[in-house]
């Protein structure tokens, strides 16, 4: 069964940081790219970030850029996403994705 668990959400204030993880199994993950999603409030979902199988090929959304960084640990089937300088927009839920499955989310809650 193809899983993926996101970890690491929390409450922090503007100017902070988190590092999400997600946990992937049931698939060889090697092969696939990874992305980061999130979904805030009254919002659609989005692609914050995304990493092709060997963090060859990189992409993070405009929104992203400069303050999050996505990696992999491909020996430990995870991928990272730290968040610095967070802002109260970053609230969301934040999802991974691959194979077009889905984690059940981690909430970033960032206050002002």
């Amino acid at each position: 069964e193809v899983q993926l668990v996101e970890s690491g959400g929390g409450l922090v204030q503007a100017g902070g940081s988190l590092r999400l993880s997600c946990a992937a199994s049931g698939f060889i993950f090697d092969d696939y790219s990874i992305g980061w999603y999130r979904e805030a409030p009254g919002k659609e979902r989005e692609e914050v970030a995304c990493t092709s199988s060997d963090n060859g090929i990189i992409y993070y959304s405009p929104s992203a850029k400069g303050r999050f960084t996505i990696s992999r640990d491909n020996a430990k089937n995870t991928v990272y996403l730290q968040m610095n300088s967070l802002k109260p927009e970053d609230t969301a839920v934040y999802y991974c994705n691959a194979r077009g499955i889905w984690g059940q989310g981690t909430l970033v809650t960032v206050s002002s």
